[in-house]
């Protein structure tokens, strides 16, 4: 098949969060597959590796054609279309300007209006998120009429279904998409343009990244005023588990770290446990339960829980290593028991060296979340043999099993309710575990058995393209 895979980010041309890695990731696997994937991309500040200019063409959009050119790079062998429209994406972030309604709106519609200018045809288009979801609606509807754009079918992925695209109804006039879009069966939503409701509604079939999310976000709790829709989608709509990378996460390669090691010699890793609490300034102390948090320092990720049971974690003989950035009202108290405990850090930064030697250096990988569409950090801790505690919340609720109430199967510590209660009492569950040593190394040799890399996901995605091929 020839696939079109549009996203806002993807490793390392782009990286904001987990999307970045996906964009980087999943087209890399499809491609080992033996398909011809090529990712499309906004030309952003930061993307400095472009190896052709393909020309100008024109983006119909805002009343006319508005000029861009189309460049190219790759990733690892697979390669990416640059949209090169400076005004709009020559700039140092991916997101959070005034305009990124015009700037993401831009980018849909360019999607299909660069194909020409390529001389790429694809079989499906796949869409990521918000910033790619209005594509499937300019593609049925302003080119319904065009024998060379009906034939390709549209797959929506929702990443994160909190962020959404909102934007007033004069962007919807500025897209150009016809008045009986317009409608509360089309894009509008509450009085504005809804991107990631416009995916939904005109993509041939749409997919979240873990199976458990697909059912969650069909709820009230967790469907952002969507559920209704989704449910009315249910047919259409279908959870694919994310992967990693196994060749940037691998800890008998990895370049990070201070002692690579493997499953058979998992007894090395104590070598950068001793390397990690020695960068940190933490006491070396091998016996002291080593947590280690990489997140993103938002209330999703449940920093408003962590903070309130850290307290009795670090009493309870904890050393705990953080790194992220985020909301300054957590990012504050994190800075705080920083100056003021001698068994925390806190990096309040994105640095993805020492998120390598903090995933092979800790014991434990705490993700509390509040919700989680999927998560990678669980993925990447079992990869390393680091036992992750983790909410049961969608992807989370797929890949982690608690291993007290499966002593068999279990690779994790996993709690429910949502409050400090319930994740200090799963790390208490944890570090009477490594206490006990019993049972220790084969828990971590489990973990690191556990197969999450890309080749079953992409698998799954080229069924899920076949059926939209069908549809």
């Amino acid at each position: 098949m020839k696939i079109l895979f549009a996203s806002a980010e993807a490793y390392p041309l782009a990286k904001v969060g987990g999307l970045g890695d996906v964009g980087g990731s999943l087209p890399k696997a499809l491609r080992a597959l033996g398909h011809d994937v090529r990712i499309v991309l906004p030309k952003y500040g930061m993307v400095r590796d472009v190896k052709e200019d393909l020309g100008p063409f024109d983006v119909t959009i805002g009343g006319g054609p508005q000029p861009a050119a189309l460049r190219t790079s790759s990733i690892d062998g697979v390669p990416v279309y640059l949209i090169d429209k400076p005004d709009l994406y020559d700039r140092p972030k991916v997101y959070e300007y005034e305009d990124d309604g015009e700037r993401f709106g831009f980018f849909c519609k360019a999607i299909l209006d660069l194909l020409p200018a390529a001389g790429f045809w694809p079989d499906v288009i796949h869409s990521n998120d918000w910033h790619s979801a209005l594509a499937p609606a300019f593609l049925k509807t302003l080119y319904a009429g065009d024998p060379r754009y009906r034939r390709i079918k549209t797959v929506l992925t929702i990443h994160n279904l909190q962020h959404q695209g909102l934007f007033g109804p004069g962007l919807f006039d500025w897209t150009g998409l016809p008045s009986d879009a317009w409608s509360p069966e089309g894009v509008e939503f509450y009085g504005q343009l809804n991107f990631m409701k416009a995916g939904i509604v005109y993509a041939d079939l749409v997919s979240t990244v873990s199976p458990t999310y697909a059912r969650e976000i069909q709820t009230e709790e967790y469907g952002g005023k969507l559920d209704g829709l989704l449910r009315s989608r249910a047919t259409k709509l279908s959870g694919i588990l994310n992967g990693i990378d196994y060749d940037v996460w691998n800890p008998g390669k990895d370049k990070y770290i201070a002692q690579k090691y493997t499953k058979t010699t998992v007894e090395r890793k104590a070598k950068n446990k001793a390397a990690l609490q020695a960068e940190a300034g933490l006491p070396r102390d091998s016996k002291a339960p080593l947590l280690g948090m990489v997140s993103r320092i938002t209330e999703q990720k449940g920093l408003d829980i962590l903070i309130s049971a850290l307290p009795k974690m670090l009493e309870r003989g904890a050393h705990v290593v953080v790194l992220g950035a985020g909301e300054a009202k957590y990012e504050a108290p994190l800075a705080e028991l920083t100056k003021r405990g001698k068994n925390f850090m806190a990096y309040l930064k994105y640095d993805e060296a020492l998120a390598h030697r903090i995933y092979a250096g800790s014991d434990f990988f705490l993700m509390p979340s509040r919700f989680e569409p999927c998560g990678l950090g669980q993925m990447i801790s079992l990869r390393y043999g680091t036992v992750p505690i983790v909410r049961a919340t969608g992807g989370l609720s797929d890949t982690v099993l608690d291993v007290n109430e499966d002593p068999k199967r279990g690779n994790g510590f996993v709690f429910r309710d949502y409050s400090p209660e319930s994740l200090l009492d799963a790390t208490r569950r944890a570090m009477e575990f490594l206490r006990g040593k019993r049972g220790w190394k084969g828990l971590q040799q489990k973990a690191m058995a556990a197969d999450y890399s890309w080749r079953a996901s992409a698998e799954q995605y080229v069924r899920w393209y076949k059926r939209a091929l069908n549809s």
